[in-house]
């Protein structure tokens, strides 16, 4: 754990985080214009909006944000530097001391803009890259636009400024992963997001880019490999908020080597806040407007949407109860709460029953189920829109359906049972679970024997420390027999 304040990353959440609803991280489309014609672009990004804030109005909302506690600004579009007065945004955010960064595509930013957004005080470039050129050029629809984000990485690294990089993977994707690993080394990136493509906007009207839930089989072993290699080489691999959850591999990255970190729940207007470039406020950046709005700046202040607006509190009254499917009987359901809910609303209709979930699919085979997604709606022409999917199960040796959303009749509806109450004053630090050493997965702190693999508890926490007192010891002894201990 990181203990020292001085030394923690912006968005290192404490318990008082929760307890405050601190929004600690902001993400901030300041503008929908964007250069590149992405097939999978949830916001349809291309054209600014309408009625995008002036400066003095963005200007208000940094003043805001900052007095509500925030410390770190990601500033999005469409394409952030298409916005003229982009370098002052950033200017005044690092007026505030918040940490600032950047996610581009990375086609149209020149040196000199970058050496603008250096000299205003930016810390970080994040650089979208969706595969080797061939795939990343499709999905982006521009030809060239691999080699504009690697030149674009390239250039960010020597402005000293903090790279990253981030890769949405849909049906395409795995192919290229370990040598786009070993692309992003060479850009001398320090960290690699990995997030799946979901089902909003561009992406519905090319669905044939979405990644069937049931191959989450083979993408989390990859993941966890390519985590491995990567971190032994420099390169710490992020998971976004829909990828997971649980399973064998969810101890490896979230905490970023430290294993109490795990998976608890959607952060949204919790710790997190979102705007768009014409001033609506979200409690998440890929959330749909309709029905997540909490409102406007130029209608209500700031603090009093983040405090009082019951679009923003879904996160903070969400129960169990409001579950369904798979998620509602699920072993975590009171931890996870269904995953991202940006995308089973997406997908579904409706928050609580997330498909895109590796402890799930495992389950599932066990039992020879898969479940995959046919399109049944497209999705309107409005930013973040979103259609309407079926979700099939079927056995896997037979291609029987034994299951369908459609079918069953569900009513998709954007509600929650405590919908209409009033936030909590104080939030709730999320919940810990223990890790089962017999099969390295998470288990509730009260199991005395593990619910997945059987093992007893206590038994095997014993023999992991009697094993890692071993390793320990030969490692001391190679460090003596080296001189390394002189």
């Amino acid at each position: 754990m990181l203990d020292s304040p001085a030394v923690r990353p912006a968005r290192y959440l404490d318990a008082d985080d929760f307890r405050r609803y601190t929004p600690v991280h902001i993400v901030w489309e300041i503008t929908l214009a964007c250069d590149l014609k992405c097939l999978h672009c949830g916001s349809r990004a291309g054209h600014r909006r309408p009625d995008e804030l002036s400066t003095d109005e963005c200007l208000q909302v940094i003043d805001s944000l900052a007095a509500l506690g925030t410390r770190e600004v990601t500033l999005i579009g469409g394409e952030a530097y298409l916005r003229k007065d982009w370098t002052r945004l950033i200017r005044a955010i690092r007026e505030h001391g918040i940490y600032c960064a950047v996610q581009t595509g990375g086609r149209n930013l020149t040196p000199a803009k970058l050496q603008a957004a250096v000299d205003a005080g930016l810390n970080g470039v994040g650089v979208s890259l969706d595969g080797l050129a061939p795939l990343h050029d499709m999905l982006r629809n521009v030809p060239g636009s691999f080699d504009k984000a690697s030149d674009a990485l390239r250039r960010a690294r020597a402005a000293g400024l903090a790279v990253s990089v981030n890769t949405q993977i849909g049906a395409a994707t795995m192919a290229d992963l370990p040598q786009l690993m070993e692309h992003i080394i060479e850009l001398g990136a320090s960290h690699w997001q990995i997030q799946l493509t979901v089902a909003m906007g561009n992406a519905v009207d090319n669905d044939q880019l979405l990644l069937q839930p049931y191959r989450l089989i083979e993408l989390m072993p990859l993941l966890a490999r390519l985590y491995r290699e990567g971190r032994e080489r420099g390169l710490l691999m992020t998971v976004g908020n829909n990828i997971g959850y649980y399973g064998p591999y969810e101890r490896l990255w979230r905490g970023f080597g430290d294993e109490r970190v795990h998976w608890t729940g959607c952060a949204a207007g919790q710790t997190v806040m979102a705007l768009e470039a014409d001033g609506t406020v979200k409690g998440c950046p890929s959330l749909a407007t309709v029905g997540f709005s909490g409102g406007n700046v130029r209608d209500m202040k700031l603090e009093d949407i983040w405090r009082y607006s019951e679009g923003m509190h879904f996160g903070r009254l969400r129960s169990v109860d409001d579950l369904w499917g798979y998620c509602r009987g699920c072993y975590y359901n009171d931890v996870c709460r269904g995953g991202c809910t940006w995308t089973s609303h997406s997908l579904l209709g409706k928050p609580g029953n997330n498909p895109y979930c590796h402890y799930r699919a495992l389950e599932l085979h066990k039992r020879g189920l898969r479940e995959r997604i046919v399109k049944l709606q497209d999705a309107g022409p409005a930013s973040f829109a979103v259609g309407r999917f079926d979700l099939v199960t079927e056995e896997i040796d037979t291609g029987k359906v034994v299951g369908q959303i459609s079918r069953n009749g569900q009513v998709i509806e954007l509600a929650w049972k405590n919908r209409g109450k009033p936030s909590p004053e104080t939030g709730t630090p999320p919940a810990t679970l223990a890790l089962c050493r017999g099969c390295e997965q998470y288990i509730q702190p009260h199991e005395q024997a593990c619910p997945h693999c059987g093992a007893d508890v206590a038994a095997a926490a014993a023999d992991y420390r009697r094993d890692e007192m071993r390793r320990q010891e030969i490692v001391d002894n190679l460090r003596r027999l080296l001189g390394l201990d002189a």
